[in-house]
C-alpha cells in the first residue's frame, strides 16, 4: 500500500511547504485552535529551514498522494562532545512526524521513518532521539525506540 504515495526528500523549493506542515505538526500535536498566532513559529521556522537545508544539518520528507500532502517527517543533525556510548559525538533528532488522520494505520511512518533512520546511519549517527505523542509512541517503541532513563530538560 505504501508504494502508491511519493516520497519526496525536500529541497529548498519546498520551505513553504515545510513550513506549513510544520504548524499542522505543532497545533495537532499541542492540540492548538486554528486561532492562536504562530507566526513567530513560521517566520522562525522559515529561517531554521533555509539554513539547515542548505548545510544539511536537517532532511525531511514530505509525501503525497496523487499531489495531496498526506505526511511528513524531518531529522536534524548536531555535535556533542565524544563519549563512551557515542565515539563520534553525531546525533541526530526526529521532529515533524506526521501522518493526515485518513491516511494513518497504512504504513506511512514506519516509511518515513525508515527513510530517515538510513540517511542517518549513512551520516555515521549512532544515537537518534525523538519526543513522542501517546499516540506515536506504539510505532517509535515497535521499531526499536527506548524510553530515556536519565536524560533531563530545564524549562
Amino acid at each position: 500500500m505504501v508504494e502508491r504515495f511519493e516520497y519526496k526528500r525536500a529541497t529548498m523549493e519546498d520551505i513553504d511547504e515545510l513550513v506549513r506542515t510544520r504548524i499542522i505538526v505543532l497545533r495537532a500535536a499541542n492540540k492548538l485552535w486554528d486561532d492562536v498566532d504562530m507566526s513567530t513559529v513560521e517566520k522562525e521556522s522559515y529561517a531554521y529551514y533555509k539554513r539547515a537545508l542548505e548545510t544539511g544539518e536537517h532532511i525531511a520528507y514530505l509525501v503525497y498522494d496523487n499531489g495531496t500532502f498526506i505526511g511528513a517527517g524531518g531529522v536534524s543533525f548536531y555535535q556533542v562532545m565524544p563519549t563512551y556510548h557515542n565515539p563520534t559525538g553525531k546525533k541526530a533528532y526526529i521532529m515533524n512526524m506526521y501522518t493526515a488522520p485518513e491516511y494513518r494505520r497504512q504504513g506511512i511512518a514506519i516509511h518515513t521513518l525508515d527513510l530517515l533512520v538510513n540517511d542517518e546511519r549513512e551520516q555515521g549517527v549512532s544515537q537518534i532521539a525523538l519526543e513522542a505523542t501517546d499516540m506515536g509512541r506504539p510505532l517509535y517503541e515497535k521499531y526499536g525506540f527506548v524510553k530515556m532513563e536519565y536524560e533531563m530538560e530545564l524549562v
